[in-house]
Formats: structure tokens, C-alpha cells, sequence
């Protein structure tokens, strides 16, 4: 018999999708020229959003502003442990203006913020799991940004470098089952990068390549239930075969852009 999981409440931050689009592209989903359904793509955000707070979690918006459509993409603006805030330095220029929006947020909010040296895409590269900050590089996030955020929190980072661009960003092959464990796809790392993987986490439960093109791994768990894209079927039963209970949802339109149920949400970690 698996384990009973038990789920804590979270603290999210969000960006409503107003402005949602492709209007170029940064990333290999965002080449298809398939046009957004921005009212179904608003649909959607809004179920993902409910779905959050069914689950007892905290829900907290910062305003959209025009002419940014990847804001909604909010996981990428910081990464957020101890309640302090590391902020973020886009690599594309088209999303560099996020990030004084969210600073300013986090500012007002009380939080002690700090502006990366290097290019760091928040919590799209950066994922605290085991003790330690695993840590992404490869197309966006710099390595040198895994040293900052390393003497910023005063925790280990582990570098992995990612090699598949369909796997751009750390959160689209790995992310966090609960305080232990992850679940991800050998396939998006290098072999080195795998290695450690399966040392570290030897019990991880691993994800084909088929679901994580569904984004399967671009998923967000309380440590008992794991909000995750509905197409991952496979991983579906693979984490509920481990105890966790899956919470599908659709959010094909947002995976036009390269995102999905991560990339929209912020963990406030406090």
C-alpha cells in the first residue's frame, strides 16, 4: 500500500491573463502559428484558479499590465523560500519588463527583495526540494545565478543542465512531489545532470517523454494533491500509484506559449 500523503496549504501568486498571446516566439511552442483562444484561454486560467482555492490554498493576483502577454506566466518572476524574494532577469527582451512589476509587488508586500546579476527566470529554473535548490541552466537561467541564489538563501544549489530546448525551463521536466521527492524526465537533462538525479532522488518517480510534452511535469503538488495537466495520463497513474491524489486540468491554450500549470503559479514560501 502507498503511503498517506498529507497536503499543506500554500500561498500563490498569480497574474490574471488580459493580455494573454503569442506575438513572437521564445521557445519551440511558440512556433506553431496556431492562434490563442484568449476567451477560452481565460476559461481555463479561471478553473485553475478555482481549482487552488477548493483546495484550501491562498490565491493572490498581481495586476496585468499591456503589452506583456507571458505576465501571466508567473512562476518565472521570482523564487520565493524563507520569505525572501529573488527576483528575476529575463532573458528574452520581450519579458524583461516583468520583472519590476512583480518587485514591485513583492515590495509593497514587505518582502526583502534582491535583483539578480545574471539572467534567472525565478522559479522556472529553480526548484526547492530535499534541502536543496535544484537549479536549471542551460537556455535561460545562467549558472552564475545558481551562486547567487545560493548565497542569498544560504541553501545547497544543484546545478542541472538541461539539453532538450522542447525543455527550456527547469519546471517543464522536474518538479517537486513534496519536501522529498520529484518526479521528472531523464530525457530533458544531460547525462551528468541524470546521474545526479538518481542519486539524489533514487526513489523519484519518472515521467515518459510523451507526458512531458503533455506537460505533465509542469505541475504543481501539496504534497498530496498534484494539480498537473490532463493529457499526462501515464504520470498520472504513476504518482497516484505512489499515494499522491492527480487534480487534472486543461490548459492547452497556455501550452501554445510554452506554459502550463507551474508556469502560472508562484509559491510564496514564507
Amino acid at each position: 500500500m502507498p503511503p498517506i500523503r498529507t497536503a499543506q496549504k500554500r500561498r500563490y501568486l498569480v497574474c490574471p491573463p488580459e493580455h494573454f498571446d503569442v506575438r513572437y516566439a521564445i521557445n519551440p511552442w511558440m512556433t506553431s502559428e496556431e492562434p490563442v483562444d484568449v476567451d477560452l484561454a481565460r476559461k481555463q486560467w479561471d478553473t485553475l484558479i478555482s481549482l487552488y482555492r477548493e483546495l484550501g490554498h491562498t490565491v493572490e493576483t498581481v495586476e496585468p499590465v499591456a503589452d506583456l502577454p507571458d505576465m501571466v506566466f508567473a512562476a518565472n518572476c521570482a523564487l520565493v523560500l524563507d520569505g525572501k524574494v529573488f527576483g528575476a532577469q529575463f532573458h528574452a527582451p520581450e519579458r524583461q519588463p516583468e520583472a519590476a512589476h512583480y518587485r514591485i509587488w513583492f515590495e509593497n508586500a514587505g518582502f526583502e527583495t534582491r535583483v539578480p546579476s545574471h539572467t534567472c527566470e525565478g522559479e522556472g529554473d529553480f526548484t526547492p526540494v530535499g534541502g536543496y535548490i535544484l537549479a536549471g541552466t542551460g537556455f535561460r537561467t545562467l549558472p552564475a545565478a545558481h551562486h547567487e541564489v545560493q548565497e542569498f538563501f544560504g541553501a545547497p544549489t544543484v546545478s542541472l543542465h538541461l539539453v532538450d530546448p522542447h525543455f527550456y525551463h527547469l519546471d517543464t521536466a522536474l518538479f517537486a512531489l513534496d519536501s522529498e521527492n520529484i518526479a521528472y524526465y531523464p530525457g530533458a537533462f544531460s547525462a551528468g545532470s541524470q546521474k545526479v538525479l538518481r542519486t539524489l532522488f533514487p526513489h523519484a518517480v519518472i515521467s515518459t517523454r510523451q507526458d512531458a510534452l503533455a506537460f505533465g511535469l509542469n505541475s504543481l503538488s501539496d504534497g498530496r494533491n498534484v494539480v498537473m495537466a490532463q493529457d499526462a495520463t501515464g504520470l498520472m497513474e504513476g504518482i497516484a500509484a505512489r499515494g499522491y491524489v492527480p487534480v487534472p486540468v486543461d490548459l492547452s491554450e497556455f501550452r501554445k506559449a510554452g506554459g502550463g500549470v507551474k508556469c502560472c503559479t508562484q509559491e510564496i514560501r514564507e
